[in-house]
């Protein structure tokens, strides 16, 4: 085990003084630290939901989530459905109950070099994809296609059944980029389709959003989430939207179709996963008496079915 996790480890069980528990050695199984860091019996602070989205879109981002996972903290994993390497991700999040997972519904396929189309198949939905039949790279060409509102909805049904198929206990849904919660109408599809499949819709518990770390520079993406880390408020509920990866090849290149996206995705997004493994978030959630939560523990409290 390498000294940083070890001291994130010890951290999270600093929570909780006198309480003497053994680490097991097993990569399945969760580690004592889960229970100690979201217990604040004796402190009413802040509550944060770490969400991590675009989990199954690469090998790369597959391979950062089951490195924060095997920490054992809570934090919920936002599934691309629609990606070819989801099947990886399934595998690797049965693993690990201290990981909520939701549904990350696509419409969009924003990488120059690396598309993904539809669940439902190019003739079902043809108004949502290109001539090559993958989704539009950005929202603004998806507009422009005219797509019609009945395969939207059979678009978005597709990726839920498909993540219930999976096996995995999914929990909730929410959306990749803008090209779904920039459109009212197809906001209220994701809503009733929530209703339907008995799920909860992410920002839906009146959560505070923290402003993520994306755009961040990469040397300065952990001083900067611990400064916003260190003044929530007690006895609200946080967001942040994170997005990881291990830097590789592989992460190294993608290029964003969308103008403005950072560079060096696999640079950036390794940061984000060096932020949420450091001692110092570690080190932070205690001092303030944060409480990790996840999408699961909000879908269990009373009215949740309601949102």
């Amino acid at each position: 085990m390498k000294l940083s996790k070890v001291l994130v480890l010890s951290a999270l069980i600093s929570l909780s003084p006198g309480i003497v528990c053994s680490v097991s050695s097993q990569p399945a199984s969760v580690s004592p630290a889960i229970s100690l860091a979201t217990d604040t019996t004796k402190n009413a602070g802040p509550e944060l939901l770490v969400r991590c989205d675009d989990i199954g879109m690469c090998h790369s981002v597959n391979v950062a989530v089951e490195e924060l996972a095997k920490t054992g903290i809570r934090f919920s994993a936002s599934v691309l459905f629609v990606c070819p390497w989801y099947r990886e991700a399934v595998t690797i999040l049965k693993q690990y109950p201290n990981v909520a997972v939701g549904v990350h519904l696509a419409l969009n396929s924003e990488w120059a070099n690396y598309k993904w189309g539809p669940v439902s198949g190019r003739c079902a939905v043809p108004s949502l994809v290109d001539s090559d039949g993958y989704f539009f790279g950005t929202t603004s060409a998806l507009i422009a296609n005219g797509p019609r509102t009945e395969e939207v909805e059979k678009e978005l049904r597709a990726q839920i059944e498909r993540a219930i198929r999976s096996g995995l206990d999914i929990k909730y849904l929410d959306c990749h980029m803008s090209a779904i919660d920039g459109n009212p109408e197809y906001m209220s599809i994701v809503y009733r389709l929530a209703k339907e499949y008995h799920l909860v819709v992410s920002r839906s518990f009146g959560e505070k959003d923290i402003e993520p770390m994306y755009s961040e520079p990469v040397d300065k993406k952990e001083t900067v989430l611990i400064e916003r880390l260190s003044h929530l408020s007690a006895g609200s509920t946080y967001l942040i939207v994170c997005h990881i990866a291990v830097s590789s090849i592989e992460s190294e290149s993608l290029i964003d179709s969308n103008a403005g996206a950072p560079l060096d995705v696999g640079k950036n997004r390794q940061a984000e996963l060096s932020a949420l493994l450091s001692p110092e978030f570690a080190a932070t959630i205690s001092s303030q008496h944060i409480k990790l939560v996840n999408y699961a523990d909000l879908a269990a409290r009373p009215g949740a079915s309601d949102k």
